[in-house]
Protein backbone atom coordinates (compact mmCIF):
# COMPACT_ATOMS: atom_id res chain seq x y z
CA UNK A 1 0.00 0.00 0.00
CA UNK A 2 2.10 2.86 -1.22
CA UNK A 3 0.38 5.47 0.58
CA UNK A 4 1.02 3.66 4.20
CA UNK A 5 5.01 2.70 2.85
CA UNK A 6 5.19 6.62 1.95
CA UNK A 7 4.07 7.56 5.22
CA UNK A 8 6.47 5.32 6.97
CA UNK A 9 9.57 6.24 4.50
CA UNK A 10 9.37 9.59 4.24
CA UNK A 11 10.18 10.93 8.41
CA UNK A 12 12.77 7.79 8.09
CA UNK A 13 14.12 9.05 4.84
CA UNK A 14 14.34 12.59 6.53
CA UNK A 15 16.03 11.61 9.44
CA UNK A 16 19.07 10.05 7.63
CA UNK A 17 19.34 13.29 5.44
CA UNK A 18 19.18 15.54 8.49
CA UNK A 19 21.48 13.31 9.98
CA UNK A 20 23.49 14.70 7.23
CA UNK A 21 22.93 18.09 6.64
CA UNK A 22 21.31 18.89 9.64
CA UNK A 23 23.83 21.87 11.18
CA UNK A 24 22.87 23.80 7.73
CA UNK A 25 21.07 26.55 7.28
CA UNK A 26 18.66 25.24 4.86
CA UNK A 27 18.16 22.13 7.31
CA UNK A 28 14.87 23.85 9.38
CA UNK A 29 13.15 23.99 6.06
CA UNK A 30 14.46 20.72 4.58
CA UNK A 31 12.96 19.53 8.42
CA UNK A 32 9.46 21.24 7.52
CA UNK A 33 9.16 19.71 4.08
CA UNK A 34 10.03 16.11 4.94
CA UNK A 35 6.91 16.73 7.80
CA UNK A 36 4.91 18.49 5.00
CA UNK A 37 5.31 15.17 2.90
CA UNK A 38 4.55 13.02 6.11
CA UNK A 39 1.57 14.90 6.46
CA UNK A 40 0.11 14.56 2.69
CA UNK A 41 0.70 11.08 3.21
CA UNK A 42 -1.23 10.60 5.92
CA UNK A 43 -3.97 12.80 4.19
CA UNK A 44 -4.04 10.28 1.36
CA UNK A 45 -3.89 7.12 3.68
CA UNK A 46 -7.03 8.47 5.52
CA UNK A 47 -8.96 8.92 2.69
CA UNK A 48 -8.05 5.29 1.38
CA UNK A 49 -9.30 4.31 4.70
CA UNK A 50 -12.59 6.27 5.11
CA UNK A 51 -13.03 5.14 1.41
CA UNK A 52 -12.44 1.27 1.92
CA UNK A 53 -12.14 0.76 5.72
CA UNK A 54 -9.96 -0.74 7.17
CA UNK A 55 -6.90 -2.45 5.45
CA UNK A 56 -3.93 -5.09 6.25
CA UNK A 57 -0.46 -4.37 4.85
CA UNK A 58 2.70 -6.02 4.65
CA UNK A 59 1.56 -9.36 5.30
CA UNK A 60 -0.62 -8.32 8.09
CA UNK A 61 2.56 -6.49 9.70
CA UNK A 62 0.47 -2.80 9.44
CA UNK A 63 -3.24 -2.55 10.25
CA UNK A 64 -5.00 0.60 10.10
CA UNK A 65 -8.48 1.24 10.92
CA UNK A 66 -11.04 3.60 12.65
CA UNK A 67 -9.40 3.80 15.78
CA UNK A 68 -5.46 4.81 14.22
CA UNK A 69 -6.09 6.59 11.33
CA UNK A 70 -7.24 9.73 13.13
CA UNK A 71 -4.29 9.49 15.32
CA UNK A 72 -1.85 9.66 12.28
CA UNK A 73 -3.85 12.47 10.59
CA UNK A 74 -3.36 14.31 14.12
CA UNK A 75 0.39 12.71 14.71
CA UNK A 76 1.52 13.81 11.12
CA UNK A 77 -0.25 17.34 11.04
CA UNK A 78 1.29 18.52 14.74
CA UNK A 79 4.49 17.39 13.15
CA UNK A 80 4.08 19.66 10.39
CA UNK A 81 3.25 22.41 12.29
CA UNK A 82 5.57 21.85 15.17
CA UNK A 83 8.54 21.77 12.77
CA UNK A 84 7.17 25.51 11.31
CA UNK A 85 7.25 26.62 15.00
CA UNK A 86 10.85 25.26 15.39
CA UNK A 87 12.74 27.12 12.64
CA UNK A 88 12.74 30.28 13.56
CA UNK A 89 12.47 28.96 17.43
CA UNK A 90 15.58 27.43 17.15
CA UNK A 91 17.35 29.92 15.11
CA UNK A 92 17.17 32.18 18.37
CA UNK A 93 18.76 29.41 20.48
CA UNK A 94 21.16 28.94 17.75
CA UNK A 95 21.98 32.62 18.06
CA UNK A 96 22.10 32.89 22.14
CA UNK A 97 24.69 30.01 22.02
CA UNK A 98 22.46 27.22 23.15
CA UNK A 99 22.31 25.45 20.10
CA UNK A 100 26.31 24.74 18.11
CA UNK A 101 26.09 22.80 14.75
CA UNK A 102 26.40 19.65 15.65
CA UNK A 103 23.14 19.71 17.95
CA UNK A 104 21.22 21.32 15.35
CA UNK A 105 22.22 18.36 13.07
CA UNK A 106 21.14 16.04 15.91
CA UNK A 107 17.79 17.78 16.68
CA UNK A 108 16.63 17.41 13.01
CA UNK A 109 17.67 14.16 12.46
CA UNK A 110 16.01 12.71 15.56
CA UNK A 111 13.06 14.93 15.62
CA UNK A 112 12.31 13.05 11.91
CA UNK A 113 13.57 9.53 13.35
CA UNK A 114 11.41 10.57 16.44
CA UNK A 115 8.15 11.10 13.67
CA UNK A 116 8.81 7.82 12.32
CA UNK A 117 9.02 5.63 15.88
CA UNK A 118 5.81 7.56 16.63
CA UNK A 119 3.95 6.46 13.36
CA UNK A 120 5.49 2.77 13.40
CA UNK A 121 3.70 2.60 16.14
CA UNK A 122 0.00 3.73 15.22
CA UNK A 123 0.54 1.43 12.61
CA UNK A 124 1.98 -1.71 13.14
CA UNK A 125 -0.32 -4.54 13.62
CA UNK A 126 2.38 -6.53 15.52
CA UNK A 127 2.27 -6.20 19.22
CA UNK A 128 6.15 -6.83 19.50
CA UNK A 129 6.70 -4.27 16.59
CA UNK A 130 4.71 -1.76 19.04
CA UNK A 131 6.39 -2.23 21.99
CA UNK A 132 9.77 -1.47 19.87
CA UNK A 133 8.20 1.21 18.28
CA UNK A 134 7.94 2.85 21.75
CA UNK A 135 11.26 1.99 22.90
CA UNK A 136 12.85 3.86 19.86
CA UNK A 137 10.64 6.77 20.38
CA UNK A 138 11.90 6.76 24.21
CA UNK A 139 15.64 6.29 22.49
CA UNK A 140 15.00 9.35 20.19
CA UNK A 141 13.43 11.70 23.00
CA UNK A 142 15.95 11.28 25.69
CA UNK A 143 18.99 12.42 22.80
CA UNK A 144 16.19 15.67 22.46
CA UNK A 145 15.61 16.11 25.98
CA UNK A 146 19.47 16.50 26.51
CA UNK A 147 20.60 18.58 23.71
CA UNK A 148 21.56 21.37 25.20
CA UNK A 149 24.01 19.69 27.30
CA UNK A 150 23.45 21.67 30.65
CA UNK A 151 23.64 19.79 33.75
CA UNK A 152 19.87 19.80 34.35
CA UNK A 153 19.52 19.00 30.71
CA UNK A 154 21.62 15.60 31.09
CA UNK A 155 19.68 14.74 34.75
CA UNK A 156 16.27 15.33 32.84
CA UNK A 157 16.84 13.00 29.96
CA UNK A 158 18.89 10.48 32.69
CA UNK A 159 15.78 10.20 34.46
CA UNK A 160 13.70 10.20 31.61
CA UNK A 161 15.54 7.20 30.11
CA UNK A 162 15.82 5.55 33.40
CA UNK A 163 11.67 5.70 34.56
CA UNK A 164 10.47 4.90 30.89
CA UNK A 165 13.04 2.44 30.45
CA UNK A 166 11.96 0.42 33.44
CA UNK A 167 8.38 0.99 32.11
CA UNK A 168 8.94 -0.48 28.81
CA UNK A 169 10.21 -3.30 30.50
CA UNK A 170 7.04 -4.25 31.96
CA UNK A 171 5.60 -3.44 28.85
CA UNK A 172 7.56 -5.98 27.28
CA UNK A 173 7.22 -8.43 30.28
CA UNK A 174 3.23 -7.89 29.02
CA UNK A 175 3.74 -8.57 25.72
CA UNK A 176 5.20 -11.53 26.33
CA UNK A 177 2.59 -12.72 29.00
CA UNK A 178 -0.12 -11.88 25.49
CA UNK A 179 2.07 -13.83 23.45
CA UNK A 180 1.77 -17.00 26.31
CA UNK A 181 -1.91 -16.92 26.24
CA UNK A 182 -2.29 -16.53 22.40
CA UNK A 183 -0.28 -19.21 21.48
CA UNK A 184 -2.30 -22.18 22.56
CA UNK A 185 -5.16 -20.98 20.26
CA UNK A 186 -3.03 -19.11 17.32
CA UNK A 187 0.08 -21.65 16.99
CA UNK A 188 3.58 -20.58 17.44
CA UNK A 189 4.12 -19.78 13.16
CA UNK A 190 4.65 -16.06 13.95
CA UNK A 191 0.60 -14.43 14.91
CA UNK A 192 0.66 -14.72 18.12
CA UNK A 193 1.36 -10.89 18.32
CA UNK A 194 -0.59 -10.12 15.48
CA UNK A 195 -3.62 -7.42 16.60
CA UNK A 196 -6.28 -8.75 14.59
CA UNK A 197 -5.28 -12.41 15.72
CA UNK A 198 -5.48 -11.45 18.95
CA UNK A 199 -9.03 -9.80 18.99
CA UNK A 200 -10.78 -12.81 16.44
CA UNK A 201 -9.51 -14.94 19.48
CA UNK A 202 -10.30 -12.96 22.21
CA UNK A 203 -13.02 -14.12 23.99
CA UNK A 204 -11.33 -17.79 24.21
CA UNK A 205 -7.97 -16.33 25.53
CA UNK A 206 -7.04 -17.47 29.31
CA UNK A 207 -8.48 -14.73 31.57
CA UNK A 208 -6.23 -15.05 34.53
CA UNK A 209 -2.95 -14.80 31.69
CA UNK A 210 -4.48 -11.86 30.23
CA UNK A 211 -5.28 -10.16 33.58
CA UNK A 212 -1.24 -10.16 34.28
CA UNK A 213 -0.80 -9.05 31.30
CA UNK A 214 -3.02 -6.18 31.08
CA UNK A 215 -1.38 -4.60 34.29
CA UNK A 216 1.79 -4.66 32.76
CA UNK A 217 1.16 -3.29 29.72
CA UNK A 218 -0.70 -0.46 31.44
CA UNK A 219 2.00 0.29 33.84
CA UNK A 220 4.56 -0.05 31.04
CA UNK A 221 2.76 2.19 28.71
CA UNK A 222 0.91 4.05 31.15
CA UNK A 223 4.61 4.95 32.51
CA UNK A 224 4.94 6.92 28.64
CA UNK A 225 1.49 8.17 29.03
CA UNK A 226 2.71 10.36 32.42
CA UNK A 227 0.08 8.84 34.31
CA UNK A 228 0.27 9.29 38.58
CA UNK A 229 2.57 7.80 39.83
CA UNK A 230 4.33 6.81 37.08
CA UNK A 231 4.93 10.59 36.30
CA UNK A 232 7.81 11.91 37.54
CA UNK A 233 10.17 11.97 34.44
CA UNK A 234 7.18 14.03 31.92
CA UNK A 235 7.80 17.60 33.95
CA UNK A 236 11.59 17.88 33.83
CA UNK A 237 11.58 16.35 30.46
CA UNK A 238 9.31 19.68 29.15
CA UNK A 239 10.95 22.08 31.45
CA UNK A 240 14.75 20.86 30.11
CA UNK A 241 14.16 20.05 26.39
CA UNK A 242 13.52 22.59 23.67
CA UNK A 243 10.31 23.58 23.42
CA UNK A 244 9.42 22.17 20.55
CA UNK A 245 10.34 18.87 21.63
CA UNK A 246 8.06 19.69 24.76
CA UNK A 247 5.23 20.53 22.17
CA UNK A 248 5.31 17.22 20.27
CA UNK A 249 5.94 14.72 24.01
CA UNK A 250 2.67 16.93 24.93
CA UNK A 251 0.94 16.75 21.61
CA UNK A 252 1.83 13.27 20.20
CA UNK A 253 3.72 10.79 22.25
CA UNK A 254 1.11 10.35 25.22
CA UNK A 255 -1.13 9.90 22.66
CA UNK A 256 0.73 7.31 20.84
CA UNK A 257 1.40 5.34 24.63
CA UNK A 258 -2.48 5.94 25.61
CA UNK A 259 -2.85 4.45 21.85
CA UNK A 260 -1.21 1.08 22.98
CA UNK A 261 -2.88 0.98 26.43
CA UNK A 262 -6.31 0.73 24.28
CA UNK A 263 -5.51 -1.55 21.93
CA UNK A 264 -4.60 -3.97 24.91
CA UNK A 265 -7.89 -3.14 26.98
CA UNK A 266 -9.95 -4.56 24.20
CA UNK A 267 -8.34 -7.25 24.04
CA UNK A 268 -8.90 -7.68 28.26
CA UNK A 269 -12.53 -6.76 28.03
CA UNK A 270 -13.09 -9.60 25.34
CA UNK A 271 -11.01 -12.26 27.64
CA UNK A 272 -12.48 -11.01 31.14
CA UNK A 273 -15.90 -10.00 30.65
CA UNK A 274 -15.33 -7.48 33.51
CA UNK A 275 -14.75 -4.12 34.49
CA UNK A 276 -11.47 -5.33 35.45
CA UNK A 277 -9.47 -3.39 33.08
CA UNK A 278 -11.65 -0.46 33.12
CA UNK A 279 -11.65 -0.27 36.96
CA UNK A 280 -7.95 0.02 36.90
CA UNK A 281 -7.72 2.78 33.86
CA UNK A 282 -10.60 4.86 35.65
CA UNK A 283 -8.00 4.40 39.26
CA UNK A 284 -4.68 5.55 37.72
CA UNK A 285 -6.56 8.21 35.27
CA UNK A 286 -8.73 10.10 38.63
CA UNK A 287 -5.26 9.95 40.58
CA UNK A 288 -3.50 11.68 37.67
CA UNK A 289 -6.26 14.35 37.46
CA UNK A 290 -6.41 14.62 41.35
CA UNK A 291 -2.71 15.09 42.08
CA UNK A 292 -1.95 17.15 38.89
CA UNK A 293 -4.09 19.91 39.48
CA UNK A 294 -2.63 20.19 43.00
CA UNK A 295 0.71 20.32 41.68
CA UNK A 296 0.07 23.00 39.05
CA UNK A 297 -0.54 25.47 41.62
CA UNK A 298 3.21 25.03 43.15
CA UNK A 299 5.04 25.62 39.71
CA UNK A 300 7.24 28.29 38.77
CA UNK A 301 8.62 27.28 35.60
CA UNK A 302 6.32 27.81 32.79
CA UNK A 303 6.91 24.58 30.80
CA UNK A 304 6.81 21.99 33.91
CA UNK A 305 3.54 24.10 34.72
CA UNK A 306 2.18 23.26 31.29
CA UNK A 307 3.31 19.76 31.49
CA UNK A 308 1.25 18.68 35.25
CA UNK A 309 -1.70 20.43 32.73
CA UNK A 310 -0.41 17.31 30.38
CA UNK A 311 -0.50 14.40 33.25
CA UNK A 312 -4.09 16.08 34.01
CA UNK A 313 -5.69 16.22 30.79
CA UNK A 314 -3.83 12.46 30.38
CA UNK A 315 -5.81 11.36 33.33
CA UNK A 316 -9.13 12.86 32.48
CA UNK A 317 -8.87 11.33 28.75
CA UNK A 318 -7.72 7.19 30.63
CA UNK A 319 -10.47 7.89 33.10
CA UNK A 320 -13.19 8.46 30.51
CA UNK A 321 -12.06 5.16 28.40
CA UNK A 322 -11.83 3.19 31.93
CA UNK A 323 -15.78 3.89 31.97
CA UNK A 324 -16.31 2.36 28.78
CA UNK A 325 -19.41 2.97 26.74
CA UNK A 326 -19.45 4.70 23.69
CA UNK A 327 -20.11 7.84 24.88
CA UNK A 328 -17.29 8.30 27.46
CA UNK A 329 -14.76 6.88 24.48
CA UNK A 330 -16.18 8.99 21.77
CA UNK A 331 -15.39 11.70 24.63
CA UNK A 332 -12.23 10.50 25.23
CA UNK A 333 -11.06 10.10 21.79
CA UNK A 334 -12.09 13.87 21.20
CA UNK A 335 -10.20 14.73 24.23
CA UNK A 336 -7.51 13.81 22.70
CA UNK A 337 -7.17 15.53 19.57
CA UNK A 338 -8.45 18.87 21.39
CA UNK A 339 -5.85 18.38 23.84
CA UNK A 340 -3.23 17.70 21.41
CA UNK A 341 -4.43 20.78 19.57
CA UNK A 342 -4.24 23.46 22.20
CA UNK A 343 -1.54 22.15 24.11
CA UNK A 344 1.42 22.00 21.44
CA UNK A 345 -0.05 25.50 20.67
CA UNK A 346 0.31 26.91 24.37
CA UNK A 347 3.63 25.22 23.93
CA UNK A 348 4.40 27.21 20.85
CA UNK A 349 3.56 30.88 22.18
CA UNK A 350 5.71 29.66 25.56
CA UNK A 351 8.63 28.66 23.74
CA UNK A 352 8.22 32.42 22.32
CA UNK A 353 7.33 33.82 25.51
CA UNK A 354 10.37 32.04 27.48
CA UNK A 355 12.47 33.78 24.76
CA UNK A 356 11.50 37.11 24.85
CA UNK A 357 12.09 36.75 28.53
CA UNK A 358 15.12 35.23 28.79
CA UNK A 359 13.87 32.67 31.49
CA UNK A 360 10.76 30.14 31.95
CA UNK A 361 10.29 31.43 35.55
CA UNK A 362 6.80 32.53 35.27
CA UNK A 363 7.40 35.58 37.77
CA UNK A 364 10.39 36.89 35.42
CA UNK A 365 7.98 37.16 32.17
CA UNK A 366 5.08 39.90 32.06
CA UNK A 367 3.07 42.23 29.60
CA UNK A 368 3.46 39.93 27.05
CA UNK A 369 0.14 42.11 25.36
CA UNK A 370 2.82 44.99 25.12
CA UNK A 371 6.13 43.20 23.97
CA UNK A 372 4.07 41.17 21.30
CA UNK A 373 0.00 41.02 21.34
CA UNK A 374 -0.14 37.89 18.94
CA UNK A 375 2.28 35.77 21.29
CA UNK A 376 0.10 37.47 24.42
CA UNK A 377 -3.54 36.64 23.15
CA UNK A 378 -2.35 33.11 21.65
CA UNK A 379 -1.00 32.15 25.11
CA UNK A 380 -3.91 33.62 27.53
CA UNK A 381 -6.94 32.13 24.61
CA UNK A 382 -4.66 28.80 24.77
CA UNK A 383 -5.05 28.65 28.29
CA UNK A 384 -8.74 29.36 28.72
CA UNK A 385 -8.94 26.78 25.67
CA UNK A 386 -7.06 24.09 28.06
CA UNK A 387 -8.87 24.91 31.05
CA UNK A 388 -12.00 24.27 29.49
CA UNK A 389 -13.83 27.24 28.78
CA UNK A 390 -16.64 27.38 25.98
CA UNK A 391 -16.83 27.24 23.05
CA UNK A 392 -13.61 25.23 22.95
CA UNK A 393 -13.69 21.98 21.94
CA UNK A 394 -12.01 20.97 25.85
CA UNK A 395 -15.14 22.38 27.22
CA UNK A 396 -17.68 19.67 24.78
CA UNK A 397 -15.29 16.99 25.89
CA UNK A 398 -15.11 17.57 29.36
CA UNK A 399 -18.52 18.14 29.46
CA UNK A 400 -19.16 14.65 28.24
CA UNK A 401 -16.76 12.84 30.21
CA UNK A 402 -18.30 15.03 33.33
CA UNK A 403 -22.04 14.09 32.89
CA UNK A 404 -21.03 10.80 32.08
CA UNK A 405 -19.45 10.24 35.45
CA UNK A 406 -22.36 11.59 37.08
CA UNK A 407 -24.67 9.27 35.70
CA UNK A 408 -22.54 5.83 35.72
CA UNK A 409 -19.90 6.56 38.80
CA UNK A 410 -21.30 9.62 40.63
CA UNK A 411 -18.85 9.13 43.75
CA UNK A 412 -16.11 10.40 41.08
CA UNK A 413 -17.54 13.49 40.39
CA UNK A 414 -16.92 15.76 43.11
CA UNK A 415 -13.40 14.56 42.46
CA UNK A 416 -13.28 15.43 39.14
CA UNK A 417 -15.03 19.12 40.12
CA UNK A 418 -12.46 19.52 42.75
CA UNK A 419 -9.20 18.88 40.49
CA UNK A 420 -10.33 20.88 37.10
CA UNK A 421 -11.63 23.99 39.97
CA UNK A 422 -8.30 23.98 41.14
CA UNK A 423 -6.61 23.74 37.79
CA UNK A 424 -8.50 26.64 36.45
CA UNK A 425 -7.38 28.76 39.71
CA UNK A 426 -3.89 27.76 39.35
CA UNK A 427 -3.06 28.47 35.79
CA UNK A 428 -5.43 31.52 35.19
CA UNK A 429 -3.93 33.10 38.30
CA UNK A 430 -0.36 32.53 36.79
CA UNK A 431 -0.80 33.16 32.78
CA UNK A 432 -3.07 36.58 33.24
CA UNK A 433 0.02 38.40 34.78
CA UNK A 434 2.05 36.74 32.04
CA UNK A 435 0.12 38.05 29.67
CA UNK A 436 -1.24 41.60 31.50
CA UNK A 437 1.38 42.99 33.56
CA UNK A 438 3.90 45.64 32.83
CA UNK A 439 7.60 44.78 31.66
CA UNK A 440 10.56 46.11 29.80
CA UNK A 441 11.18 43.21 27.85
CA UNK A 442 12.80 43.51 24.11
CA UNK A 443 10.90 41.91 20.97
CA UNK A 444 13.05 39.13 19.79
CA UNK A 445 15.48 39.38 16.67
CA UNK A 446 13.23 37.21 14.36
CA UNK A 447 9.63 37.32 13.67
CA UNK A 448 7.82 34.13 15.62
CA UNK A 449 5.97 31.98 14.30
CA UNK A 450 2.81 32.27 15.58
CA UNK A 451 0.45 31.08 12.66
CA UNK A 452 0.60 27.53 14.06
CA UNK A 453 -1.14 28.68 17.32
CA UNK A 454 -4.47 30.36 15.87
CA UNK A 455 -4.43 27.39 13.50
CA UNK A 456 -4.12 25.03 16.00
CA UNK A 457 -6.60 26.97 18.56
CA UNK A 458 -9.10 27.88 15.54
CA UNK A 459 -9.14 23.66 14.94
CA UNK A 460 -9.79 23.43 18.89
CA UNK A 461 -12.99 26.37 18.64
CA UNK A 462 -14.27 24.29 15.90
CA UNK A 463 -14.44 21.26 17.25
CA UNK A 464 -16.53 22.80 20.46
CA UNK A 465 -19.03 24.27 18.02
CA UNK A 466 -19.19 21.94 14.77
CA UNK A 467 -17.65 18.36 14.38
CA UNK A 468 -17.60 17.76 10.36
CA UNK A 469 -20.21 14.73 9.40
CA UNK A 470 -17.25 13.03 8.24
CA UNK A 471 -14.94 12.72 11.71
CA UNK A 472 -17.91 12.28 13.77
CA UNK A 473 -18.38 8.93 11.71
CA UNK A 474 -14.76 8.61 11.94
CA UNK A 475 -14.89 9.21 16.14
CA UNK A 476 -18.21 6.68 16.71
CA UNK A 477 -16.71 4.00 14.41
CA UNK A 478 -13.48 4.25 17.12
CA UNK A 479 -15.26 4.61 19.76
CA UNK A 480 -17.38 1.36 19.53
CA UNK A 481 -14.49 -0.44 18.89
CA UNK A 482 -12.82 0.64 22.39
CA UNK A 483 -15.97 0.41 23.75
CA UNK A 484 -16.30 -3.01 22.58
CA UNK A 485 -19.64 -2.16 20.72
Amino acid sequence: MQALLALLAIPLAGAAVLGLVGHRDSAATVNIGFSLATFVAAMLLTARIVAGGPVLALQQQFFVDSLNVFLVTLTAFVGFTTALFARPYMRVERDHGRMTAPRMRLFHSMYQLFSFTMLLALTTNNMGLLWVAMEAATLATVLLVAVYRTPASLEAAWKYFILCGVGIAQALFGTILLYLAAERLIGAEGGGLLWTNLDAVKHQLEPTVIALAFVFLLVGYGTKVGLVPLHNWLPDAHAEGPTPISAVLSGLLLNVALYAVLRCKVLADGALDSRFAGDLMMGFGLLSVVLAAFFLSRQRDIKRMFAYSSIEHMGLVTFAFGMGGAVASFAGLLHMTVHSLVKSAIFFAVGHAAQKAGTQVMDDIRGLIRVNPIVGWGLMIGSLAILGMPPFGVFASEFLILTTAMREFPWTTPLLLLALGVAFAAVLSKVQPMVFGETNVKPLAHPPAIVPVFVHLGLALLLGLYIPPYLEVWYQQAARLVAGG
